[in-house]
């Protein structure tokens, strides 16, 4: 197990020296549960001064509520959309580019990882959350221009959508430069949780403060001062995502450094591959290309079809704050799953395979019955509001808790690659896969069955994928052989 893809060679030039026995030979340990023969068979290795530090915590709140914001500010108006277009005037192409920023905000994602692997997690995070502040402060200047407070509104979303890549890339390389063995995996999973737990949030906050088109919830108003009043609860919204913004950028400048004192563990200390061998080491590599669309496409398609979820429900008679609803819980119960799926994966090693197995089939049992129960006219399944939420829950149960799990198993497989690098690859593959979709539906938006469609396909292709994936574990190897 992990002796797959990197050769001896390159692992034993990560290795500090082995001390000798007696006759000058190799020190050799006992089999540990959880190690092949052959891994435990490795020598004896001195181990690295490693420490952990309660104060990794407060990094990893502080990262985790920047994702959360990021997050949040980002699905900001698809929950509101109707209200948005009476109040700013805004189209459905604006609409449907107010969410576009966020993939088109991965285009310069290889320039942040470029930056993280020279600079580490301070530089990264702290231009991230300046970009976020700003954004955030552009879409609250009061202009009574509607023409320049759209393009103000769309600059801020895009600087909002340049912070993606290190939120949602950053997550193993901050647990692993910060937690042990035995918390990587929860700590990935609570720091890239928060972050769809933002978007979650959206689903709530923004049906809840702006009252729909239609009217408010107290009397009767009038065309124009319904427009006026929708227009001062978005504006109440945006001011205050500025200030949980700023609070938190004011965390980052004051306590956010790159790495603890001493390394939590061998894989911390250890040496990586260069940016460029990195690049070269990913893309002539089968395994990682099988693995990268595994994710890439579900989570991709997913993401799409949960940006236009207000769209889809639409024609079967649900609501604005429905399917607000719907998608709160949705990734409100993948986040909850997702981290306790990683700590379970911390207790058992080498299940990472086993455990997207699992998910993926589950998502692909989901949204089959939540694409069958659409076509009530042809299944007769009954349609009836329980199984919509219980479908569209489960959905999102299933695939958002085997993100953590996905970014895991990317580290493993490909080490030494730094963590930036191999997660940065795999999430501007699917952001990118769900940019082109979201343009696709900006000029063919009047008939979305077809979108329910994509995702039991795409579940089902990223299940056979893993499924013929052989999974190694290649940073396990190494911290275990050290301290054994």
């Amino acid at each position: 197990m992990g002796l797959g893809w990197s050769s001896a060679e390159e692992r034993e030039s990560l290795l500090p020296p082995q001390p000798r026995g007696a006759a000058g030979g190799p020190v050799v340990p006992q089999l540990r549960r959880g190690l092949t023969p052959a891994a435990a068979a490795a020598p004896r290795l001195v181990p690295v001064l490693s420490r952990v530090y309660g104060r990794r915590w407060l990094v990893l709140l502080v990262f985790s509520l920047l994702g959360f914001a990021q997050g949040l500010v980002w699905n900001s108006w698809g929950p509101i959309q109707n209200s948005a277009r009476l109040a700013f005037g805004f189209s459905s192409w604006d609409i449907a580019l107010l969410v576009l920023w966020g993939p088109i905000g991965f285009l310069p994602c290889f320039a942040f990882m470029w930056l993280m692997d020279k600079r580490g997690l301070r530089v990264t995070v702290l231009l991230t959350s300046f970009l976020m502040v700003l954004g955030a402060g552009l879409k609250c200047v009061p202009l009574s221009d509607l023409t320049i407070r759209k393009k103000l509104i769309h600059g801020g979303q895009l600087l909002n959508g340049l912070a993606g890549p290190t939120i949602m890339n950053a997550a193993p390389f901050l647990s692993t430069t910060w937690f042990s063995p035995d918390e990587r995996a929860t700590a990935t999973a609570i720091a890239s949780s928060l972050n769809y737990l933002g978007a979650a949030c959206a689903f709530l906050v923004g049906p809840l403060v702006v009252p729909p088109p239609n009217g408010t919830s107290h009397l009767p108003l009038a065309s124009e001062s319904n427009s006026e009043h929708i227009k001062d609860r978005i504006e109440a919204v945006l001011y205050a995502e500025f200030g949980m913004i700023s609070l938190i950028f004011s965390a980052v400048l004051a306590y956010f450094p790159s790495r603890p004192p001493f390394p939590p563990s061998v894989a911390a200390a250890s040496q990586r591959l260069s940016y460029r061998r990195s690049f070269c080491r990913l893309l002539s590599n089968f395994r990682f290309l099988m693995i990268a669309l595994a994710y890439a496409i579900p989570l991709g398609v997913f993401s799409g079809w949960s940006g236009v979820l207000d769209l889809i429900l639409t024609p079967v008679h649900v609501s604005q704050v429905d399917a607000g609803w719907i998608g709160f819980w949705s990734i409100v119960g993948g986040c909850v799953v997702g981290i306790a799926m990683a700590r379970f994966a911390d207790f058992i090693r080498g299940m990472l395979k086993l455990i997207l197995l699992l998910l993926l089939f589950g998502a692909t049992l989901a949204s089959t019955w939540f694409t069958l129960t659409c076509l009530t006219s042809v299944t007769h399944l009954p349609l009836t509001t329980a199984t919509l939420y219980t479908s569209c829950i489960l959905l999102g149960v299933f695939l958002n808790s085997s993100i953590p799990i996905f970014f895991e198993l990317f580290v493993e497989t490909f080490y030494p690659v730094p963590e930036g690098i191999t997660c940065g690859v795999v999430t501007f593959l699917s952001n990118m896969f769900m940019g082109v979709l979201l343009f696709f539906l900006t000029f063919y938006h009047t008939e979305l069955s077809w979108f329910n469609w994509c995702l039991p396909g795409s579940c089902l292709l990223s299940l056979l994928l893993i499924l013929c994936f052989r999974e190694s574990y290649d940073r396990l190897y190494l911290d275990v052989v050290v301290s054994v």
